[in-house]
Parts: structure tokens; C-alpha cells; sequence
């Protein structure tokens, strides 16, 4: 006899973890299956030469403190029933968005970037405040909302086309699967994640979360099996009906919630639909480099730099390996707590999957060049960015969107998924539901309450 469960839910990333633990608190008989070896999706954590390494995380978005009740992350918590202070999240101690001919610099405090503007963009000043209120009153979780692309809507309070772009910067490469835009419901997330909330980081990395959920999920007797990839999603008359795991068992279901992507959702699936979600094209280079000297020895106390090279910020594809005027430099050392023993400094570019997964499938050899170079031009952004060589450097590693394709199975290692989102979770099969990136909600606290509220909404009430 086939295994039969209420729901399943495909990845073990933060928003599955979620939805699973939310479900089985309400005693659904829920199984997860994780294509891998260990949980964390997009935000995992690996060892090598003797070292613990986060991938993914820079930065824990939505920082509050425990009392601050409404907002996502303390939501989040009282969905799970998990104790606030077990996460341990340590605030960043300020972050900066550098084009070449102006820096502003952000904390997590709005006031503080209030006055960056007023002081940088004097004449923008009175637009920024009506933006802001705008943005407060407006309910991006709405699961209603059209899309609307966001610089429509911000050009219409700012008119410097350099304040724009660097409103933009930081949002945009934290969580839009866009090219040089977004959906306003997403901009407005990323907006108070960032601007209005701000960056944290819990201390001993994204295990902490990782390891939170899972003795969560345990508690609440939730079950995962790892090394276990969804060859097929059954449909029968439009309707799930179970899956097929490793090409032979089938496991029977209720309903489904995936995680793995809107397109990887749609192509398991067994159904021939007129329906195809496109795939995104943002996917990323990352240098770890570890040091014999911390950051602040070498001149910079920032958390996270967003670097810029260009008038204009080109969040796309490019036509290069990697784009070389562009980074994000983050230093996690410089957290307000620091549990490092070295230094840690983190390169990120924007990439081009197809170029990257030709040169491996052309040569090896010529791949572990071209990372070299990945490198070697991080220790050069690393400079414009005001940091002195005078380090040792004991250890690196580089990974390209051939690794996100590898460890995600994200087709294009699209990072932040499809164009195509399904705010409201559905697919054209009833029964399969959609939560994590391709939902729509944004950052590591996006992606656990998505996995929450899709489980809140599509398995819990109907259950009513």
C-alpha cells in the first residue's frame, strides 16, 4: 500500500520548515521532502578547511527587538511559538549604498537615512517623507494587490534619477527576480525590511534558524526525508492526488505545498497544462574570503556595502561571466556582536548562469579560472571600497550559479526565482500550492511566513 499523508511539502528551506511546523502544531500529518542532505534551501551553511560557512545570508531583514509586537518577525515567532530570544539576532551596526559620486549611509533607523536625504538630497527631502508615508499606509501582503512596477510609483514623490537608483540598489539585489525594477507589493517589502527594520544577524549564522526549525518541527511531530527528490507530481481530473519520489514510490496526498520554484513546480508536474511560469535571470558569484585581520583593522566598519560603480545601477543579467562594476560587500564581523575568530569578508556579483555553465561543461580547468578571476576582482571592489591589503588571506572559496543550480536545483540559479509569482499560492491544479520565493514574499522572515500563510490559508481553513 502507497504512504498516505494530509499534506506534503516539497523543500526543506525556511518556508517549508515553516509550513510544516504550522501545520503539524494543528496536527496534520505532514512529510517534507528535501532533495539534499541538510535543510536551508537558498539559505544554507556548509564546512570546509576546518570552517563553518553561511550561504546565502548576509543579513536577517525585518531586525526588531522583542517588544515591537505587530511586526513580521515577532508575527512569525508567535505563529511558530518559538521564543524570541533562542534566535539571538545581534543588529548591524550601519550599512552603506556607494555610487561613484555619492554614499548614504543607513542604519536601523529610519530617522537616520531621513536625515542622509535631507543632508545629501536636500531638494528630494519633502518627496521622500510623502513616499514614506505612503509606503507605511499601503498593505503589501495583500494578496489582492495587481502588479504595478515600482519606479512608476517612486518617480512620482522623487524626481532624482540618482536618489532613485539608490533607493533602488539594496532592495532590488536583496530580493527581486526582476531586471532594473520590481512589483511595487514587493518594493514595499523589501522597503520596510530594510529601511524601516533593518539588518540583523543571529549569532552562530543561519544554522541558528535552521537548527530552531528543525527541533521545532520535530516537537511537533513533523517529518522530513532527506535525499528524497519529486520525480513527478501526480494530478488526476485537475486535482493532486500525491507524488513520486527517486523515480519508483509514489506517496499519496491531500495536498501539496512547494517550495522548489514556480517553473521546477510546473515541470514535475504530470499534467499537460497551457502553462508555462518563466524563469528568472538573476543569479550571483560569491567570494568568502577569510583574513588574518578583521575588518575594522582594515578601515571599514560598515556591516554591508552596496557597491556601485556606474551612474546608474544595472540589476541584470550581464553579458559577462560576472558584472564587474557591482557588488554587494558584506562583513559580517561587524554585526554589534562579533562570534568570529577571523575575518570575514563576503563578495557578491550579479552572474550569467548560461555563460558560467558553459565554460564547466567546455573545460574545468578554464571554470577554476574564471572563479580565480571572480576573486581577484572581489580584492579589487574590496579596495575601492576603502579597505587596506595590508591582511593575510588564510582561506577562500568561490561558488557561481552553476552551485546555486547544483544545491537549489533553481533552473538558471535563479536566486530569487521566477517573474511569475503566485501571491496567493495557487497553481491550475487544485491541491498544489506554492509558497517560498515564487509566492512572492521576500528574504528569509518573508519566506517563513509565506510557508505559514499558505498553510494558514490553503490547507488549515479549508480544513474548517
Amino acid at each position: 500500500m502507497n504512504k498516505m499523508v494530509d499534506t506534503i511539502i516539497i523543500g526543506a528551506g525556511m518556508s517549508g520548515l515553516a509550513a510544516g511546523i504550522r501545520l503539524s502544531m494543528y496536527n496534520k500529518k505532514i512529510l517534507i521532502l528535501e532533495k539534499h542532505s541538510i535543510s536551508g534551501g537558498l539559505n544554507s551553511y556548509y564546512s570546509r578547511g576546518k570552517r563553518k560557512f553561511d550561504v546565502g545570508l548576509h543579513a536577517l531583514t525585518n531586525f526588531v527587538g522583542p517588544n515591537q509586537r505587530g511586526k513580521p518577525f515577532n508575527k512569525l515567532m508567535k505563529q511558530l511559538r518559538i521564543p524570541y530570544e533562542e534566535f539571538k539576532i545581534h543588529p548591524q551596526s550601519h550599512s552603506l549604498i556607494q555610487f561613484p559620486d555619492q554614499t548614504l549611509k543607513f542604519t536601523n533607523e529610519i530617522d537616520f537615512f531621513i536625515e542622509e536625504i535631507r543632508t545629501h538630497f536636500p531638494d528630494e527631502i519633502d518627496g521622500f517623507i510623502s513616499l514614506l508615508n505612503h509606503i507605511k499606509n499601503f498593505n503589501e501582503v495583500d494578496l489582492s494587490n495587481e502588479v504595478i512596477m515600482a519606479k512608476i510609483v517612486v518617480r512620482n514623490f522623487i524626481k532624482s534619477e540618482a536618489l532613485v537608483e539608490m533607493i533602488f540598489c539594496p532592495l532590488l539585489i536583496y530580493g527581486s527576480a526582476w531586471e532594473n525594477d520590481m512589483d511595487f507589493s514587493q518594493f514595499v517589502i523589501m522597503f520596510k525590511s530594510i529601511f524601516l527594520e533593518g539588518f540583523g544577524r543571529p549569532e552562530g549564522g543561519v544554522r541558528t534558524i535552521i537548527d530552531l526549525l528543525l527541533k521545532r518541527l520535530d516537537t511537533c511531530g513533523g517529518e522530513i526525508l532527506f535525499k528524497t527528490e519529486v520525480s513527478r507530481i501526480i494530478s488526476k481530473d485537475g486535482v493532486v492526488v500525491g507524488v513520486e519520489i527517486n523515480g519508483s514510490e509514489i506517496i499519496e496526498c491531500n495536498s501539496i505545498l512547494s517550495s522548489m520554484g514556480l517553473p521546477e513546480t510546473m515541470s514535475v508536474l504530470d499534467a499537460q497544462l497551457d502553462y508555462s511560469p518563466r524563469t528568472g535571470n538573476l543569479s550571483f558569484t560569491e567570494s568568502i574570503i577569510i583574513t588574518d585581520k578583521k575588518p575594522k583593522d582594515l578601515g571599514i566598519d560598515a556591516t554591508i556595502i552596496f557597491y556601485n560603480n556606474r551612474p546608474t545601477y544595472l540589476y541584470q543579467r550581464p553579458q559577462t561571466l560576472f558584472d564587474h562594476q557591482s557588488a554587494v560587500v558584506c562583513f559580517p564581523n561587524n554585526f554589534l556582536h562579533d562570534d568570529f575568530d577571523e575575518g570575514v569578508l563576503r563578495v557578491t556579483n550579479i552572474a550569467n548562469f548560461e555563460l558560467w555553465n558553459q565554460e564547466l561543461l567546455l573545460s574545468k580547468v578554464g571554470y577554476n579560472e574564471k572563479k580565480l578571476d571572480v576573486y581577484n576582482h572581489g580584492l579589487s571592489i574590496l579596495k575601492n571600497c576603502g579597505m587596506s591589503s595590508n591582511f593575510e588571506v588564510k582561506f577562500k572559496d568561490i561558488f557561481t550559479p552553476t552551485t546555486v543550480k547544483k544545491y537549489t536545483n533553481h533552473f538558471n540559479g535563479a536566486v530569487y526565482g521566477s517573474i511569475d509569482k503566485s501571491r496567493n499560492g495557487t497553481t491550475p491544479i487544485a491541491g498544489l500550492y506554492i509558497c517560498g520565493t515564487d509566492q512572492g514574499f521576500l528574504g528569509i522572515v518573508g519566506s517563513m511566513l509565506s510557508g505559514i500563510s499558505m498553510a494558514n490559508l490553503h490547507v488549515l481553513q479549508s480544513a474548517l
